[in-house]
């Protein structure tokens, strides 16, 4: 049974992500389940639990078991409508048949001539300098960081949700907004932005 506060979390999260979704084209999912293979260690459980139409982001880092549980998330995302995005490993997208890839910022060069091979394709961006340097006819989307503060090793100087409304106006594409997201202020940024979380969405949908 859920306890009352992860339902609230999630009725919270689904809520912003419904007003994210209002603004963002509707080929791109509302909120995006980053995961992290020492910060989410059960990423299908969560998977299982996220509403249709949002997205995943499999980051192994080149865990060993990357295969196998990339392809159990794309049996997920197909069972159940959601978008999964591989991080910096076109070969492996392909292999499982996923919808994109997400890419760093310091890999953004090799994105262009994986273009036309996937429907979606994100760039991670820190602050408005890096995403001013992302080319809008390769990407959909940015994920710009950090929001808010983060427990993240690579999360910088937070630059807050009205930063993030400017960015957004700004942009030549989408942004979600990434670092410290969670239920309690994942309202402030929905109605500029899509959202990008690891920790705020694995506790409020995941076992």
């Amino acid at each position: 049974m859920v306890q009352k506060p992860q339902s609230d979390a999630r009725r919270k999260l689904i809520s912003a992500a419904r007003c994210a979704g209002h603004h963002l084209p509707s080929w791109l999912p509302p909120a995006l389940f980053l995961t992290d293979p020492k910060r989410t260690p059960d990423p299908i459980s969560v998977a299982e639990n996220l509403p249709a139409g949002w997205g995943i982001v499999y980051r192994h880092f080149g865990a060993k078991h990357r295969l196998w549980q990339a392809r159990q998330l794309a049996e997920i995302a197909n069972r159940r409508g959601l978008a999964l995005l591989i991080a910096a490993d076109p070969v492996l997208a392909i292999k499982v048949g996923a919808a994109g890839v997400h890419w760093p910022f310091t890999q953004r060069h090799a994105a262009r001539k994986w273009r036309a091979r996937f429907d979606l394709m994100s760039v991670s961006a820190h602050g408005g300098d890096e995403l001013r340097q992302v080319e809008p006819d390769v990407f959909d989307a940015a994920l710009v960081s950090a929001v808010f503060p983060s427990t993240s090793p690579s999360a910088g100087t937070p630059i807050g949700s009205h930063q993030i409304r400017i960015l957004s106006r700004q942009s030549d594409m989408p942004i979600y907004a990434l670092g410290g997201i969670n239920s309690r202020n994942a309202a402030c940024v929905s109605s500029s932005a899509g959202l990008a979380a690891i920790e705020g969405i694995q506790d409020a949908f995941g076992p």
